[in-house]
């Protein structure tokens, strides 16, 4: 692939997680790029946030609930509170993410829901 249109992969998926997860959270991160973690950066925007976040099969909504539903499952807090945000940025209520987040209590357990729900009021009280 030729440099050009990688570069536009990156660019695309740039703009999406930017939209998705807030500009300032991203141009955070990408303050932080170096040579050790540059190379994960750009997987990250061409591979996750173009080449998946922008197929067309799934609107973004949608998309928010998965990766709800997953990080979850996985446990991984930080990465959950940052996709919440994104979960809202993307057209989520609050009512929706409760839901997503009771479905887990089945699925996932009570210990990951009691976590998740920690997290989502971490973010709630933070937007407003």
């Amino acid at each position: 692939m030729d440099k050009r249109a990688h570069k536009e992969r990156f660019d695309a998926g740039l703009k999406t997680r930017r939209e998705v997860l807030g500009a300032k959270y991203v141009d955070a991160a990408m303050a932080g790029v170096d040579d050790f973690n540059r190379e994960f950066t750009e997987m990250l925007n061409t591979y996750c946030w173009n080449d998946v976040w922008n197929r067309p099969g799934l609107p973004r909504k949608l998309r928010s609930v998965l990766n709800l539903g997953m990080l979850v499952a996985l446990n991984k807090e930080h990465e959950l509170k940052l996709h919440i945000r994104g979960a809202l940025n993307n057209g989520l209520t609050k009512d929706e993410i409760k839901e997503v987040l009771l479905q887990t209590a089945i699925y996932c357990g009570v210990p990951a829901a009691v976590v998740a729900f920690r997290a989502a009021k971490e973010v709630f009280a933070s937007e407003k």
